[in-house]
């Protein structure tokens, strides 16, 4: 049974996503998701299957494709990784969407400050980044590629920004100019703290390999930090 949605709900933007939807049951997995929702037409964000639904997802974001890497799926309603919050699911009702296929995965080790880029699930490439400085940490979990976009300021190196579908931890940490921003995966003027905590949360990375990401990698695609992947036998 589909709870009818009130025309009233929020929907969701840039902006951090209302509260009340229900966390991520497996935060830091690094399985990679193969497949995407796309909304074809405004459709509801519920808490459970049958549960209550609590905002509305658009097919755009400030005017980029909304594609929303699958984690569960049950009775025709499927669960996606929530675009502008940490670390938290919805699910939506069967019509209204499409599936997109998913075959590039990115991971980032905090401890290693490396990122890895993956396709069909295996390993392709990796670099050295830098992550987030403390009281202003690159967040942990499960997130996706939300947009790509041309940089705003000469310090991203001439590169485009993938924003990513999570925001910062700890808003008030930061300069005033970026607590409406997303976390993202760019470049930088510099190379100098590759492999250190420096950034504002981003995930920083050389030139050469951001241009490699954004030629590469579609919306969607799902990103993954964890603090170490483990050590296979």
């Amino acid at each position: 049974m589909v709870r009818p949605a009130p025309d009233d709900l929020p929907v969701i933007t840039y902006r951090p996503a209302p509260g009340g939807f229900p966390a991520d049951p497996d935060p830091l997995d690094t399985t990679p998701l193969t497949e995407g929702l796309r909304p074809l037409r405004r459709i509801a964000a519920h808490t459970a299957p049958g549960g209550r639904p609590l905002a509305f997802l658009a097919p755009t974001i400030s005017g980029y494709d909304l594609v929303m890497p699958i984690t569960q799926r049950h009775a025709g309603w499927a669960a996606v990784l929530l675009p502008s919050a940490n670390r938290r699911i919805a699910w939506v009702p069967p019509g209204g969407w499409r599936t997109v296929p998913l075959t590039h995965q990115l991971v980032v080790e905090r401890r290693t400050h490396r990122l890895t880029w993956l396709r069909h699930g295996r390993p392709v490439r990796s670099w050295p980044v830098t992550l987030g400085k403390p009281g202003q940490s690159t967040p942990l979990g499960r997130t996706f590629v939300l947009a790509r976009s041309a940089p705003a300021e000469s310090t991203f190196g001439g590169v485009d920004v993938l924003a990513l579908g999570s925001v910062p931890e700890e808003p008030a940490n930061l300069p005033a100019r970026l607590r409406g921003a997303h976390i993202g995966i760019h470049a930088w003027y510099h190379d100098r703290d590759l492999g250190r905590n420096t950034s504002n949360g981003c995930v920083r990375l050389t030139r050469d390999a951001q241009r490699h990401l954004v030629t590469t990698v579609p919306h969607g695609t799902p990103v993954v930090v964890v603090d170490r992947l483990p050590v296979s036998r």
